[in-house]
């Protein structure tokens, strides 16, 4: 069989991209020196980093990037990063038991895989235990942070230098109301306007760690201190999640998380519309039918779980409280960003499962944000409302508009299919943990599977019970979590590039 893709020149610009890790590893490496710490977790990484990258860029001089070798290059990459991004959580033992030799063998290999894919993706779940954040390096710990703060821009730069002609459901939303149309509107090159985003990016991450030190030094946030406020800047602002604290943000004042929460919904906001308003055109986001729907969306689903919270006499909150918990923890939520403010895990079952469909929904295309995205729900819901008007007047002839742009019929299709594709994945994964779990006898309950699934699926982060906001996913079987690690990176992708790769046309038509 011949191979009709061009993987030379996919590996070529994956080993591009890797070798450029050691700069980011080079951070975390400079720290554990100025603490005295063990260097070498660090050291291993940036020679692993330097000497894989090299070695694959030299498998094309000249590399040629079409449609199916971005889509390899992209799969390639993500999982060559998380691989590489490892080697300093399991050079430390990152969440492996001290008490298990096979542990620190097996389990602290796919476990030190979990962190750095969840890092990555920016799922935010972790195997991390509190002997884990007592114990890591502050190196450790900055590192976390890092490789999510770069998952969160890699995957737009991706998105909007190489896939906005290839993303199902990606690709074509990138051609509608705000995606590639205004790109290409704000600079005539990709790479001007990948430096454009990377500037808003970085922008918005020094205001996030001025914000949040400033509490500090004014005496609001005392454990806000310098690396606290670097680590959050980074983590909220990619819509991320880890945080150095066990307790996420339930660890801080109330007013840091009233200051955290700005930072989550811009990071999930479209980043063309963000530099509109950098420009003076507050006009732009008024006028997206998403942005608006977004908005809607955390609106209305934080004034319910606050309402079913308010009602609960077990909880028992002031409206301070409540209302700060419920909007936190929904926007938390919606954006993937997976911080929590409380354990809200203990919550009635009324707001829990409120917080789980919070899940499915996401922030907006062209943001760092994971899930399903509300672009796509909006098409559907457009979609659908327009089924039932033909139903009615089946010789009526009505597109479907976002804005003033109108839908194509294959792009509604493509979404139709994404998130048919994503429900049914999602399932699959819930069977796989209930089945995995029965087998080594690990006691798991519908919910934490089903909430586990989608967490991880989604890129959210924390789930319910065992997988709850103030847990770890530990608790899994070492299969369960293997399995997990390709589930993120398959989740982050979203799914078709990783399907397209399944498939043998693909590599000989």
């Amino acid at each position: 069989m011949k191979i009709r893709v061009d993987w030379r020149s996919s590996c070529s610009l994956t080993g591009t991209v890797l070798k450029w890790l050691a700069v980011p590893l080079a951070l975390p490496l400079a720290l554990s020196i100025f603490d005295g710490d063990d260097p070498l977790p660090f050291v291993a990484a940036i020679i692993v980093t330097l000497i894989l990258g090299i070695a694959l860029e030299q498998l094309s001089d000249d590399p040629d990037l079409n449609q199916r070798e971005a889509f390899l290059m992209v799969a390639l990459t993500w999982l060559c990063v998380a691989a590489v991004g490892s080697i300093p959580f399991y050079l430390t033992g990152l969440g492996a038991d001290p008490e298990s030799a096979f542990s620190g063998l097996v389990s602290g290999f796919v476990n030190a895989q979990f962190e750095s894919m969840s890092g990555l993706t920016t799922t935010g779940a972790t195997v991390m235990s509190g002997w884990d954040f007592d114990n890591q390096s502050r190196g450790i710990l900055l590192w976390r942070q890092l490789i999510q703060w770069l998952g969160g821009l890699g995957i737009l730069i991706v998105a909007i230098g190489l896939l906005s002609n290839l993303m199902v459901g990606g690709a074509q939303l990138m051609e509608t109301e705000s995606q590639t149309r205004n790109v290409r509107k704000l600079r005539p090159h990709i790479d001007e306007t990948a430096r454009l985003i990377w500037g808003l990016y970085v922008g918005l991450t020094a205001l996030g760690a001025a914000t949040f030190y400033a509490l500090h030094l004014l005496g609001l946030a005392p454990n806000m201190d310098l690396f606290n406020a670097v680590s959050h800047a980074l983590t909220s602002v990619a819509t991320a999640g880890f945080s150095p604290e066990p307790q996420s943000a339930g660890a801080f004042a109330p007013i840091v998380q009233w200051a955290i929460m700005p930072f989550m919904i811009l990071g999930a906001t479209n980043f063309v519309l963000l530099y509109y308003v950098t420009q003076g055109d507050v006009r732009q986001p008024l006028e997206s039918e998403e942005f608006r729907f977004y908005i809607g969306v955390l609106v209305t689903f934080s004034a319910i779980v606050a309402a079913i919270v308010w009602n609960d006499p077990e909880i028992g909150m002031g409206t301070e409280e409540t209302i700060r918990h419920g909007l936190f923890n929904v926007v938390s939520l919606v954006t993937t960003t997976g911080y929590a403010s409380t354990d809200f895990a203990l919550w009635s079952a009324g707001a829990t499962h409120m917080l789980f469909l919070c899940m499915f929904i996401g922030g907006m295309a062209g943001s760092t944000t994971c899930s399903i995205k509300s672009l796509r729900w909006l098409v559907t819901l457009k979609a659908f409302r327009r089924n039932l008007f033909t139903s009615i007047h089946p010789e009526a002839v009505r597109p479907l508009r976002l804005g003033n742009t109108v839908i194509d019929e294959e792009t509604i299709r493509d979404i139709y299919a994404y998130v048919l594709l994503a429900i049914v994945i999602f399932f699959l994964l819930t069977v796989f943990v209930v089945i995995d779990a029965a087998r080594v006898g690990t006691a798991v309950t519908e919910f934490e599977a089903i909430s586990a699934s989608a967490s991880i699926f989604l890129n959210i982060g924390p789930a319910f019970g065992m997988a709850g906001p103030m847990d770890n996913y530990a608790g899994f079987p070492t299969t369960t979590r293997a399995v997990m690690v390709i589930m993120m990176w398959v989740g982050r992708i979203e799914i078709i590039p990783v399907l397209v790769l399944l498939t043998p046309a693909f590599w000989r038509s």
